[in-house]
């Protein structure tokens, strides 16, 4: 319902085209490959390829077009994730729907657009204190399974493993790992 939304609201701009929209991340990645837009919205919450993920491969694979990334999670993390991954354009869902088509013309003239409320959130913020095994871990754990499982899934130790979540929920001044997984996910570090 969001997309034939933001759909509806770009074909009423007479200088935006609406070539393709795709209801997941592999048919974006179809739809990018085969109608090649100068520009490619997407949201990081789809099914299958996150927007990020999808932004990422695109990039990958020489994509001529630019991506904006439309999003209602305000998390500074996912911000830096984006333009890691290639992303020209972020956005939150709830600007209004003329900064959408502003944005997508800036961007298709080369320039980034970034929400500016998220930007000075994510400057103000910094990097993620984790390292890259702490974060794997984490997110490992964010399945709820048993230190063993975890162990076994990426194989590690169970001690190996356990040590790395310490270090996480310290790190992140949780009590404990569950909430150590919400906190990084808020800030979209994971």
């Amino acid at each position: 319902m969001v997309r034939q939304a933001l759909v509806a609201l770009l074909e009423l701009e007479s200088d935006i085209e609406v070539v393709a929209q795709a209801a997941d991340g592999d048919e974006a990645l179809a739809m990018a490959r085969k109608y090649e837009p100068d520009v490619a919205v997407l949201d990081i919450e789809m099914p299958g390829p996150s927007g990020i993920e999808v932004a990422g491969r695109l990039v990958k694979t020489g994509f001529a077009g630019k991506v904006v990334i439309v999003t209602t999670f305000d998390r500074p993390g996912y911000l830096r994730a984006a333009m890691a991954a290639g992303a020209s354009g972020f956005l939150l869902k709830d600007a209004p729907a003329a900064d959408l088509a502003a944005a997508i013309r800036q961007v298709a003239a080369g320039q980034r657009v970034v929400d500016p409320a998220l930007a000075a959130a994510a400057l103000a913020q910094g990097d993620s204190p984790l390292t890259d095994r702490e974060t794997e871990v984490l997110a490992a754990a964010a399945s709820h399974d048993a230190i063993a499982d975890i162990a076994l899934r990426l194989h590690l130790s169970n001690g190996t493993v356990r040590n790395h979540l310490s270090a996480a929920i310290q790190k992140l001044g949780a009590r404990n790992r569950a909430e150590a997984v919400e906190l990084a996910e808020q800030k979209g570090w994971l």
